[in-house]
């Protein structure tokens, strides 16, 4: 049956096609703020949190063309970027890609002028990273056990490099001495990349820090990863033996990634950034190379991150009072 088709028709045809293709196609950017959105990460541009940031938001200008800058405002443990975010006007405009040791800094510091639950809304958790116990590969050990035998040889040489005193960097190391009934002392670096040169050339014997900034010297033979702090196995090393699989059941600190908003941000705007976020550490490309840079994707809602980052504050809190270590 031939119907005439009229020009009414083409063009009710051309809007239907057009709306079936706007169905189909991605909500590019669909509920971010409009104009410019600042991105800030409180470490060094060339570190381990720097180079993850710019990666998420690359492929997050890809797939929403929006203008987003990264602005790092590196210091103190990422207290400085922090404190920027509190201040910045709730519109969804501004965001924070941090560590959770920027959140162990609240703790151990009473200089913080930040509530990361009051101040703060997350838009969901990004993955999880551990803190991993290192030793020079001019002590000639590859095991946790094997270390512990050459400082009974070496009693004079019962130290580790932290990459921040008073962080899990800190803590673990401490954590990992007193499990094995040997008093480790700390001895604070100012960062990873001068900690990994002394390791690397033998000037100290053990090292404490993010699997993210000791990953790739582990594999380049500058340093021997030992043991890490995490529930389990990182993917992307999984020789790596965890505390537990070394016989310390009660070493267990996981550290995390998310991205923060100020808080009172408009739910749907906190909702869009997740959508957003989500979709993007998803993305295959994304995720192999976050995990091949030591950090385990696991993006999910802010409902269900929400609840976690209060009741690790609890159990951190916990740790460094066993611990002893007083506030500065």
């Amino acid at each position: 049956m031939g119907g005439h088709v009229t020009r009414r028709d083409v063009v009710a045809g051309s809007v239907a096609a057009l709306a079936m293709t706007a169905w189909a196609r991605p909500s590019a950017g669909q509920g971010l703020p409009a104009g410019t959105l600042r991105m800030l990460v409180g470490f060094p541009a060339g570190g381990g949190s720097d180079v993850m940031g710019r990666m998420i938001a690359d492929k997050l200008r890809q797939r929403t063309g929006a203008n987003i800058i990264v602005e790092n405002k590196a210091g103190a443990s990422g207290m400085i970027a922090a404190e920027q975010l509190k201040n910045a006007p709730p519109d969804g405009t501004t965001v924070m890609f941090t560590p959770s040791a920027t959140l162990v800094a609240r703790l151990t510091s009473e200089s913080v002028a930040f509530d990361p639950v009051k101040d703060f809304a997350t838009t969901g958790l990004v993955g999880t990273v551990q803190t991993v116990f290192a030793v020079s590969p001019t002590l000639g050990v590859s095991t946790f056990a094997e270390y512990l035998d050459w400082l009974k040889r070496n009693p004079g040489r019962a130290s580790f490099g932290t990459t921040a005193m008073g962080s899990f960097t800190h803590f673990v190391g401490v954590m990992l001495g007193n499990a094995a009934g040997v008093k480790l002392e700390p001895v604070p670096y100012r960062g990873a990349a001068p900690l990994v040169a002394d390791l690397s050339g033998g000037h100290i014997a053990a090292g404490c820090g993010g699997l993210t900034d000791f990953l790739e010297h582990h594999r380049a033979g500058k340093l021997r990863i030992v043991v890490s702090a995490g529930g389990q196995r990182p993917q992307a090393a999984p020789d790596i033996p965890t505390a537990r699989d070394v016989g310390y059941k009660d070493i267990l600190i996981e550290g995390w990634y998310t991205f923060f908003v100020p808080a009172k941000t408009p739910k749907p705007i906190v909702d869009a950034w997740n959508r957003e976020l989500s979709a993007t550490v998803n993305d295959p490309a994304v995720r192999d190379r976050l995990v091949t840079l030591g950090l385990d994707p696991q993006p999910g809602s802010p409902e269900a991150f929400a609840p976690r980052i209060e009741a690790d504050l609890g159990r951190w809190k916990q740790i460094i009072d066993a611990i002893g270590y007083k506030p500065t």
